[in-house]
């Protein structure tokens, strides 16, 4: 099993290191954040944005799609109550690309809706949570 660890920071900044790579995780300001780093939610879709981009730009290369100004938007919705985000819309713009012929098109689509964050978000069934002390 891998293993990222978020470390507290103080203050509720929180630092994540993956290799030679860090990143700030701020919280929101009415937690007491103060605008140093992405919140958690923007990550979480920012993750999910550039697997689809990384997924599909790899097979639009090796098939002979034109990557160029490729962009990746992803809407959603944020409720309350639960506090979570929802009606995720993934859209991948290949504005110098031909999708118009059908079967290519669908290629990218199951390209796309097989990256692994969004299988993960789409099979999650459980996380274990665990507090310990001392």
């Amino acid at each position: 099993m891998s293993t990222i660890t978020t470390r507290y920071k103080g203050n509720m900044l929180f630092e994540s290191q993956v290799g030679d790579h860090s990143i700030l995780i701020d919280v929101p300001e009415k937690m007491g954040g103060k605008n140093r780093g992405l919140m958690p939610p923007q990550l979480f879709v920012i993750s999910l944005g550039s697997c689809v981009g990384a997924f599909v730009a790899k097979y639009a290369e090796e098939h002979g799609f034109d990557t160029e100004g490729m962009t990746v938007d992803v809407d959603f919705d944020k409720t309350d109550h639960p506090i979570r985000l929802t009606n995720f819309r993934v859209t991948v713009r290949l504005p110098e690309a031909d999708c118009s012929d059908e079967c290519r098109r669908e290629a990218l689509l199951h390209v796309a809706k097989h990256c692994p964050v969004h299988e993960t978000i789409e099979t999650i069934e459980d996380i274990a949570f665990d507090i310990v002390s001392g």
